[in-house]
């Protein structure tokens, strides 16, 4: 990644989770399978529009996955919106559709953080494509926003900090919140983190 001097800082960028989809609720992992936010996820989506209506944004980039592209949308931000497949969601190959517990009946202690998914993505590929993204937020300075998922966006704020991709498992995000990450200084830093609409 690149070295950062302080004459050269980028801004900002936030973070947004897709609003609750049936799966999000229920705790299956849920990559590729396109479901549609519940009711409660577009009323939230909307939300997060009404905190983000300050914000001129530099880029404005989404997955490819309608949970993020409807919450983008509901947010008021459709029509700056690029889509990326970078953002898309942790390929979780066999485990798709599966809450880890039912993981954890062949696969004891199992987390994505922690073991592999077979037929699946592992943890350093995953950073690889955000990798890109966060080269592409830091180029274009002042302040971005990505619309994706809760375990991509966790490695997104490990790569952020320059940390293993597998340090994700220290963020824990929910539905429909909001985080920024940026800088002290020439360090990268949490500016706040899983922070819920109202």
């Amino acid at each position: 990644m690149t070295t950062l001097t302080p004459e050269k800082l980028p801004g900002t960028v936030i973070l947004v989770r897709h609003g609750e989809t049936a799966w999000s609720k229920s705790g299956q992992h849920t990559s590729v399978t396109d479901l549609p936010l519940l009711s409660e996820g577009e009323e939230a989506a909307r939300k997060v529009g009404h905190a983000l209506s300050h914000h001129d944004f530099k880029l404005v980039l989404c997955s490819p996955r309608q949970r993020a592209r409807r919450t983008c949308e509901l947010a008021g931000l459709v029509d700056r919106m690029e889509v990326t497949d970078d953002l898309a969601e942790w390929f979780y190959g066999d485990y798709e559709g599966l809450t880890t517990s039912e993981i954890r009946v062949t696969a004891p202690g199992w987390t994505v953080f922690s073991q592999p998914c077979p037929g699946g993505e592992t943890a350093e590929q995953v950073a690889v494509r955000l990798d890109r993204v966060i080269t592409r937020i830091r180029a274009a300075g002042g302040t971005s926003v990505v619309f994706a998922h809760g375990h991509c966006l966790r490695v997104f704020a490990a790569r952020w900090l320059e940390l293993p991709p597998v340090d994700g498992k220290h963020f824990v995000l929910k539905t429909a919140t909001l985080s920024e990450l940026g800088y002290e200084r020439e360090t990268p830093v949490v500016h706040t983190w899983n922070v819920p609409v109202e």
